[in-house]
């Protein structure tokens, strides 16, 4: 199959297949500047010669149609195989999105409201304590209120990531088997619900493993496995036929690989293997996918809900989703979201043009993998842009680097 080129424009219908686009198609007319897109993948040519990462992807979608879309460097860092357009990646969290959405379509449902606590759901989340760290000594205070699964949404559950901090609640989430893929999502859920609270729910906001209770919610309340789910709700209406939660030993030549050293720090980069299948479909980080698919899905999400026809979500349920849910009562803890941004329920979102060191728009809103995928939705200008690439250590660096060049192209 002959993909898009560089310089050309093709309808969102296109992205089902890797078709040719029309050669009269240009960036110019979707207001994208052409010269300036080149420079975009020049940025990142460049930083594949330099060794910042093995290759990537770059597409960029505005008004309805691919602007820009190419493949960089090489897929994987033994081999000479350039970057494909149809490489596969795995996207870690940028399954949440997918998953949050999935809940969302359950609550449009009416199968759960967002308010439920999740013990409703998950009996075990029923007696929760908050960890307090007390001279070295941690003790468990009761919670005030339940955790509900709009706290699972927008990272406000108290849970927390066992590689986001080091203090006692964190080292417990490190000693524990939430990091393995041979266990299930409902051993998974329980584990988590055995582990104190960083703080109480609704309290702050603390990125988590929130979204894959959430993949557990779904199996409960849907009475089937996430993968299923995602697939007969989400993947296969979107024609995301390529995205699941492992892909086959046929696809191995399309695999994109990291450094096996990270090249800044020398540290041993170890990612999962994407042709095993796992026990535990995590909700939160374990989908795998290219390039073409997840455009796909921002290009319905750009689109308020729909795409070719089909309708995932209404229009207000996702405005909902794309709104700020932390506003100035909520703490933020961390540093992983930017200044001038807050957190909807499964995006991070941009709330004022200022602050944060890239360019945007106030509304617009995105997310990332750990292993340096990337996207975000502006709806101000119309504009999407998915990012590819299999560098975890430069993962920082890239975000803010596509967000510059990008923004540069728009007219």
């Amino acid at each position: 199959m002959t993909p898009p080129t560089a310089a050309s424009s093709v309808p969102f219908s296109a992205l089902r297949s890797l078709t040719p686009p029309l050669p009269d198609d240009r960036p110019e007319a979707l207001g994208l500047s052409a010269v300036r897109l080149q420079r975009a993948s020049d940025a990142f040519k460049r930083e594949a010669d330099k060794g910042t990462m093995p290759g990537a992807t770059l597409l960029v979608g505005r008004r309805g149609r691919i602007g820009w879309f190419d493949a960089i460097g090489r897929q994987a860092p033994d081999a000479d195989t350039p970057m494909r357009p149809d490489s596969i990646f795995r996207i870690f969290s940028m399954t949440k999105p997918i998953v949050s959405l999935g809940i969302m379509m359950l609550v449009e449902d009416g199968d759960l409201l967002l308010s439920d606590p999740v013990a409703k759901f998950i009996p075990e989340f029923g007696d929760q304590k908050v960890g307090v760290d007390n001279g070295g000594k941690l003790e468990l205070v009761p919670v005030a209120q339940p955790m509900t699964v709009q706290d699972l949404l927008r990272h406000t559950s108290g849970l927390a990531y066992e590689h986001t901090g080091t203090g006692p609640v964190h080292q417990l989430y490190q000693q524990s088997r939430v990091r393995s893929r041979k266990i299930s999502n409902a051993e998974h859920a329980a584990i988590v619900a055995g582990l104190p609270l960083i703080c109480r729910p609704g309290a702050a906001f603390n990125y988590s493993r929130s979204t894959d209770i959430l993949g557990r919610i779904i199996e409960v309340v849907a009475g089937r496995s996430l993968g299923v789910f995602l697939s007969e709700r989400i993947l296969a209406p979107l024609g995301m036929n390529e995205t699941a939660f492992f892909t086959s030993e046929a696809n191995a030549g399309r695999l994109a690989e990291p450094f096996a050293k990270d090249p800044w720090t020398g540290e041993a980069v170890n990612l999962f293997k994407m042709t095993e299948q796992p026990l535990m479909e995590s909700g939160g980080g374990g989908l795998v996918a290219t390039t073409m698919d997840y455009a796909r899905f921002c290009a319905m999400l750009l689109n308020k809900g729909s795409l070719d026809g089909t309708r995932l979500v209404g229009r207000k349920t996702l405005e909902l989703m794309a709104s700020d849910h932390l506003g100035p009562h909520v703490g933020i803890q961390g540093t992983i979201l930017s200044p001038g941004h807050g957190f909807g329920l499964g995006f991070a979102v941009r709330r004022e043009a200022g602050i944060a060191p890239f360019p945007g728009s106030p509304g617009t809103f995105f997310w990332s993998g750990i292993a340096g995928t990337f996207f975000w939705i502006d709806p101000k200008e119309e504009l999407f842009c998915v990012f590819m690439a299999q560098a975890p250590g430069q993962r920082d660096f890239l975000r803010t680097l596509v967000r510059d060049v990008v923004y540069a192209a728009v007219e």
